[in-house]
């Protein structure tokens, strides 16, 4: 028994199953282990900054209980209504604007090879910058408020978008753009009704994902001056608030959950 075991995982695994291969995947279990420690002592995770913070965050819950609206319900649903307006302004930009890009980066549109790396790699580049950059940046520029968080996300998703905009074109099948092309229309009619009802439940599914996200960065955003739920919490937790920061944090829970619902059925729908 023990050897028919034996001789199937050396089927499955010859190299990890040899001595060799044990010592290589013991050293790299040790070597794991040791550069875990050594980070979590570089960022100082120790038991006595955790009881600290305990001490801390039970006091908080204590103020927190019970929640309360601070007698003016109407100012944090605008908040809300705020934060949903910057996340689907942010994501409506983002997927105007990706769609050229998208189509410049697909290869059956632009075919020559440096072009379309040159391409992928510049939105490869600018997708390494978060919106929560592109929100201190636009801020300082423009000043507290919306507008900077709506740009900021607008900029974060263009990259993001337009790359899963090209492969949504380059997975597309060719044969439905042929047919329409061999009847003799336009190559403008034939991207409509050839290529068109097959791009666009993908990437309409794909902008209603980036939109639950962005909802979500939104909050976030609002905190570094942004406008939105964010600045109702961040002015909250200042003046040690709790009790209005628990009702903000389980309305905005509500919220997110309600529009994941909607979007994932919506999504569905498009699939």
């Amino acid at each position: 028994m023990r050897d028919g075991a034996y001789h199937q995982a050396m089927a499955v695994a010859p190299r990890a199953m040899r001595p060799q291969g044990r010592l290589v995947q013991a050293g790299l279990v040790v070597a794991g282990l040791a550069a875990f420690i050594a980070m979590c002592a570089d960022l100082n995770l120790a038991p006595d900054a955790l009881f600290a913070g305990l001490d801390k965050l039970g006091r908080f819950a204590e103020g927190a209980l019970p929640p309360s609206d601070g007698g003016d319900p109407l100012r944090i649903v605008k908040a809300l209504a705020e934060t949903f307006a910057m996340a689907f302004a942010g994501t409506v930009l983002a997927a105007l604007a990706a769609l050229p890009l998208g189509a410049l980066g697909a290869k059956t549109v632009v075919g020559q090879p440096v072009l379309h790396f040159a391409f992928r790699r510049a939105l490869d580049w600018f997708r390494g910058v978060p919106a929560l950059v592109w929100a201190l940046i636009l801020v300082s520029a423009f000043g507290l408020g919306p507008f900077g968080g709506v740009i900021a996300l607008a900029l974060a998703d263009i990259p993001s978008l337009a790359k899963l905009f090209s492969e949504a074109i380059e997975n597309c099948d060719e044969k439905p753009i042929e047919g329409v092309r061999a009847a003799g229309v336009p190559p403008l009619m034939a991207l409509r009704y050839g290529l068109a009802p097959q791009v666009t439940p993908v990437m309409a599914s794909q902008c209603l994902f980036f939109l639950e996200s962005n909802f979500r960065n939104a909050a976030v955003l609002g905190i570094v001056g942004a406008g939105g739920i964010g600045f109702e919490l961040e002015e909250r937790i200042r003046i040690f608030a709790f009790d209005e920061v628990l009702f903000i944090v389980g309305l905005y829970m509500l919220c997110v959950a309600a529009l994941d619902t909607v979007s994932q059925r919506l999504r569905a729908s498009l699939a």
